[in-house]
């Protein structure tokens, strides 16, 4: 155990820190008595993003400044994240290959294992031959950074914060200088905003959204409230959300937001999906710190986390992936775990002050939830084990106690430029022309609510929807309206929905556009031009000189059958309302658009999925269905067609192939003007795994 005035102290450090105000140092730092009158490019923030397009300005000949607000470079890339988010190796090129090609090199030498032999670590994200290295240490990270911006002798300002009231002086629509906290004005000819939570953007006065769009505002179907796709990370026991159990008058256990969603499926709302601390955690004993449970530490808190182990999901709630060196990079796993669900709504818009109170709650969760977990009788003694025998590193953050100094900023303000990134973008039906680079990951959300419902706590708003292949990001998506700023780029918070932003906001994404930013910049420069006035066949031109990966030429994996090619009204399985359970694939063909559900052969008479259809006009329609047929599929599959004359079940043998070839044709049947319930779907009575993906209505007409 740790003495209260030891724990304060290390609860000192960390808000030090976080809060911009330590006393560490570099080779590359300078001093704000150091500065030119003026830059060609002033980046401000200085994650990965930030680093890449410093680098890349500097190498175009233009003199750079790197402005990184606390006393860290690197971002999430040094700040716990050492398990790199892809979705496809060969869509990144550039400075960022490069950056993963360095770390290739340092763990290519026996010197850098000192807790393990190189031939001792295995894992998925590298392949044999590959010189890059995809998993890393935090402090191998940062290293690396610094070496290569001390290289290139790019100046770097660090501990100074912008001014969130009147940080920004513009003329004439281009942004002339910007000003610290301190009172340091700086003065340049373009601007790169490359903070996660966009804060030179919002202070510049160009557009920007906070929160999920509505799926209406864009043409998607991810977008929103997602109940229906909650099915991850989800309680799978029923856990009494009451203080007292059973007594809903006694109110909602702390970490439950409210009672139901506070909304209706695909309804935009103000909150922001979860955030949390990617902690670096070891096994090797002398190498190891002790969790800490904090001083205002409140047993409620944990409540939820104890009654759900009671009521028997035995799952270990969190996910260690394995680093070099017998260290982890630890991520969020299941019902209860490191995302501080709901914690962070006011976080993108607030100041300094709110911020790092918003972040001292999330350490100071985070920390509890790690010593419960460890320590409390009421966890199961195989899960306190796995937190015994693994905990924090020492020599990794050391200025901050072993707790990583970034807060996992997942998502915060995103720009609102003349092409905002969509669904449509990550699924290939529209594609950019002007491509600065490729995105290749999942759509991604993490939960953003927990509420109650029926006595019972659920989940809400984590997403996990896989796109067909590597897609083009718009240049435009960079740069704001021209009426609003011509002389800003914004690499990191840039113009995307909610959710293309789940598929974008990977740190090798984040470099790639910042690098793309940076070239943009010089050019603007070079040119006398606005940035959204530069000739994007030069941009082009350079951006593949310098090997960055624009289009993709691998292999392509497209949709069986496309939801436009189908005529009438078309209700995918993703849109229409799921009982917890059904499971998303896409192993087998042919299907609709992305996917399928299947219920995995399991709880049967559990499961249901209604379709919901808008009928333009009363009459008589032919009522197709989609599954991919197999041999482990149901027999006996119920489908039930509710039309204007009742409802009709039709048993379906779904190891056989569809009636029609590609689809099912249950019958034709009259519908009513108006939005109702055509179809439902359920595993009752069946033997086989039951397959549901998109309904059809085609009008039959009249002779």
């Amino acid at each position: 155990m740790h003495s209260v005035s030891t724990k304060l102290f290390r609860f000192a450090l960390i808000l030090i820190s976080w809060l911009g105000i330590s006393n560490m140092s570099d080779a590359q730092e300078i001093k704000p008595a150091q500065l030119k009158s003026s830059y060609d490019v002033v980046v401000y923030g200085g994650t990965s993003g930030g680093i890449a397009a410093a680098l890349q300005a500097e190498r175009m000949g233009k003199s750079v400044l790197l402005i990184e607000p606390g006393t860290h470079l690197g971002g999430l890339s040094s700040g716990g994240l050492g398990a790199t988010d892809i979705g496809n190796k060969a869509a990144i090129g550039g400075i960022a290959r490069e950056f993963y090609r360095r770390l290739g090199d340092y763990y290519s030498l026996d010197s850098s294992w000192e807790f393990q032999k190189q031939g001792e670590y295995k894992n998925r994200r590298s392949k044999g031959a590959e010189k890059e290295m995809w998993t890393f240490e935090p402090h191998v990270a940062e290293t690396t950074f610094e070496k290569m911006l001390s290289e290139q002798a790019i100046p770097v300002l660090k501990q100074q914060r912008l001014d969130l009231k009147q940080g920004v002086k513009k003329e004439e629509g281009r942004i002339t200088s910007i000003k610290m906290e301190s009172g340091l004005v700086i003065s340049g000819k373009v601007f790169i905003d490359a903070t996660y939570e966009g804060d030179l953007m919002a202070v510049a006065g160009v557009s920007y959204h906070v929160g999920r769009e509505s799926n209406a505002t864009y043409g998607e179907t991810l977008n929103g409230i997602q109940t229906r796709n909650a099915v991850f990370h989800q309680f799978i026991k029923p856990v009494d959300p009451y203080i007292v159990p059973g007594d809903s008058k006694s109110g909602l256990l702390p970490g439950v937001q409210q009672e139901g969603p506070g909304g209706k499926d695909g309804d935009g709302d103000h909150r922001v999906q979860a955030y949390c601390f990617r902690m670096c955690t070891t096994d090797i004993p002398e190498n190891q710190r002790e969790w800490v449970k904090p001083d205002n530490y409140d047993p409620l808190r944990y409540e939820l986390l104890l009654r759900n182990f009671e009521a028997g999901d035995l799952r270990v709630p969190w996910n260690p992936v394995l680093m070099p060196n017998r260290k982890t990079d630890t991520n969020n796993n299941f019902a209860i775990s490191t995302d501080n669900i709901g914690m962070n709504y006011e976080y993108p818009d607030a100041d300094y002050q709110k911020r790092a109170q918003i972040i001292q709650e999330h350490l100071t969760y985070q920390q509890g939830l790690m010593w419960t977990l460890a320590n409390d009788p009421r966890v199961p003694a195989e899960v306190r084990k796995q937190f015994q025998t693994w905990k924090p590193t020492k020599d990794e953050f050391q200025d901050t106690a072993g707790w990583p100094f970034q807060l996992y900023i997942r998502e915060a303000r995103r720009l609102v430029s003349e092409y905002v990134m969509t669904e449509k973008n990550c699924i290939s039906e529209l594609v950019a022309e002007d491509s600065v680079g490729l995105a290749a990951y999942t759509m991604d959300s993490h939960n953003q609510q927990r509420y109650a419902v029926n006595g019972k706590t659920l989940n809400e708003g984590d997403v996990q929807v896989g796109v067909p292949n590597p897609y083009p990001i718009s240049y435009r998506s960079l740069r704001p309206k021209k009426e609003e700023c011509e002389n800003l780029l914004v690499p990191v918070a840039m113009a995307a929905s909610h959710i293309a932003y789940g598929s974008i906001r990977m740190e090798p994404v984040f470099m790639v556009l910042g690098q793309s930013a940076a070239t943009a910049a010089c050019q603007s420069i070079d040119a006398g031009q606005a940035v959204q006035d530069i000739d994007y066949a030069q941009l082009r031109k350079r951006l593949l000189a310098d090997k960055q990966v624009l289009v993709w030429d691998g292999p392509r994996r497209e949709p069986p059958i496309r939801t436009s090619s189908l005529k009438g009204i078309v209700v995918d399985d993703r849109d229409a309302k799921r009982s917890l359970g059904w499971k998303t694939s896409s192993a087998s063909s042919p299907y609709v658009a992305q996917g399928y559900q299947h219920d995995g052969d399991t709880n049967k008479g559990k499961r249901e999925i209604s379709f919901t259809a808008d009928i333009p006009q009363s009459g008589l329609y032919e009522v197709r269905v989609y599954y991919s047929p197999g041999s482990n599929r149901s027999i006996n599959t119920p489908y039930i067609v509710t039309s204007s004359t009742g409802t009709k079940e039709i048993l379906v043998n779904q190891k056989q192939q569809p009636n029609q070839g590609t689809y099912h044709r249950l019958g034709r049947f009259p519908f009513e003007q108006g939005k109702r319930e055509v179809l439902r779907v359920t595993n009752r009575g069946t033997k086989g795994h039951v397959i549901v993906d998109a309904l059809q209505l085609v009008p039959v007409k009249a002779n």
